[in-house]
């Protein structure tokens, strides 16, 4: 009898959902929709797709959005494995990174590439093309493989509980790229839906809003992104004349290896307690500060502080407001935020020589939509360089009457293509003697790294050597940016 109504009562739960389930039941959810044909990560991808995704992740500066920029240029050998060899530029904030990515063709996860580009990698793996994990060009393995629209399910996330992913939808979205028909591939993480949407026949996912999972507590982001443009048939490399500010920073002078100053105190009013590491000592104008920042509790130094709503700001010797400078503002948001507690961030120098006071700004504890109202802040004053140190480089005799025509540029007094012709005729007819350059192969065109017109205002003001201003003219000839005869 007692089996004949555990029978019965598994029938009504089934059957009306009533019932809490027990939990290996609870585990399964049927999905699937009336949409013919499979489809996996990485499907009709090709040599000449071109695409652009703005992209999040938890793992990467609490969910920062960066802009990625990917062009399939062919397939290459690495080792016994044929990948698709692709072309990248990341435009995260102030920073442009270029570099190459390899991708799988059975699954077209990054798997080699520019060092430079390698979290970046972390975070496109983790997020466009995380569903590889379950759907992937056919191997004949029972796990991976294409994966039908109708299924009720593609797999089940692994960890205890985990929530099985399955299609429920047929969607229309539009993104910045367009508007596409989907299919709503979906699972519940933290108490809420995370949802992906993908296209039959298109390499990756369009779209896509996902959650981390949590015992307690509100679930914080994990990654979202969207498709910010698509073209096929890109024939020839669209990231030739992008320069990379890493580049640009190694150019100018500025340091790559440097120790960090540590900093370990409570906030003004002893509201939270800040252990800070920032670099260079005493950066130059036009360099980078890297900052490493953790919010942390005043009573326990070991425990982060969550959902920290904090800025960083510039401002004058009597901490007027509003600030000089605010890092947020500079990124169009109105506060950062920080879910963990833990920030790694860089910032561009525009102050002048001297002492500038930097302050860590916290606004309070709480969410992103909701206004907190707890602020405290600690000050931190950081010498200024002025001038940035290059390797000594030949003498050269520059005549000082063109120092007027760099002023005159650098004032925009006269345009990009007058000064390109100016310095290319004074190379050529041997007026300003250019140590050997291989030229590169770039377009040739007249655009011109907005760091070359600091450096010659900077040249025609006396601030940097005639050495220093050549390196940047040699610059753009090795770039392709500037062809001389």
């Amino acid at each position: 009898m007692k089996a004949l109504l555990l029978t019965l009562s598994l029938i009504v739960v089934l059957f009306s959902g009533s019932v809490s389930m027990p939990l290996a039941l609870a585990q399964y959810q049927g999905g699937g929709v009336n949409h013919p044909g499979t489809w996996y990560v990485g499907e009709g991808l090709k040599p000449g797709d071109y695409f652009e995704y703005e992209i999040c992740h938890v793992d990467y500066k609490e969910c920062s959005e960066f802009e990625m920029q990917l062009w399939i240029e062919g397939t290459i050998k690495v080792g016994t494995e044929d990948k698709w060899l692709a072309q990248a530029v990341v435009y995260d904030g102030n920073k442009i990174v270029k570099g190459n990515i390899e991708l799988g063709k059975i699954a077209p996860e990054p798997s080699g590439g520019s060092s430079e580009l390698s979290v970046y990698r972390g975070a496109f793996k983790s997020s466009v093309v995380w569903l590889s994990a379950y759907a992937t060009k056919n191997t004949g393995s029972d796990t991976s493989g294409e994966k039908s629209f109708s299924a009720p399910s593609w797999g089940k996330i692994a960890n205890i509980g985990g929530e099985q992913i399955i299609p429920t939808a047929l969607e229309t979205v539009s993104v910045p790229a367009g508007t596409y028909d989907t299919v709503r591939i979906q699972w519940k993480t933290g108490g809420l839906v995370s949802k992906v949407w993908v296209v039959d026949d298109f390499p990756f996912p369009v779209k896509a809003n996902t959650w981390t999972q949590v015992s307690t507590g509100k679930a914080p982001q994990e990654y979202r992104f969207e498709l910010l443009d698509y073209k096929e048939n890109v024939n020839s490399n669209p990231f030739t004349s992008v320069v990379a500010t890493t580049q640009e920073q190694v150019v100018a002078g500025c340091p790559q290896h440097y120790d960090l100053v540590d900093i370990k105190r409570s906030t003004k009013d002893g509201k939270y307690l800040i252990d800070l590491r920032y670099g260079p000592p005493d950066p130059a104008t036009g360099c980078e500060i890297e900052w490493f920042i953790e919010f942390k509790n005043k009573f326990h130094e070991t425990e982060f502080l969550n959902q920290v709503q904090y800025d960083i700001f510039v401002v004058d010797e009597k901490l007027t407001f509003p600030p000089l400078r605010s890092l947020a503002k500079e990124e169009g948001r109105n506060f950062l935020f920080s879910e963990s507690g833990q920030v790694l961030k860089s910032t561009i120098v525009k102050e002048n020589p001297g002492t500038a006071h930097y302050v860590i700004w916290i606004h309070g504890l709480a969410p992103q939509n909701v206004i907190p109202d707890n602020p405290d802040f600690l000050q931190i004053d950081i010498p200024i360089g002025g001038k940035i140190t290059l390797p000594p480089g030949p003498s050269l005799n520059i005549p000082n009457w063109i120092k007027n025509s760099a002023g005159w540029w650098a004032n925009d007094q006269i345009e990009d293509s007058d000064f390109v012709l100016g310095i290319q005729y004074l190379i050529n007819q041997g007026i300003m003697k250019i140590p050997a350059t291989t030229p590169g192969s770039g377009t040739g065109s007249d655009e011109i790294p907005s760091w070359i017109k600091n450096n010659a205002g900077w040249w025609a003001s006396g601030q940097i050597s005639d050495n220093d201003f050549v390196q940047g003219i040699q610059y753009l000839i090795k770039n392709g940016i500037m062809k001389i005869g």
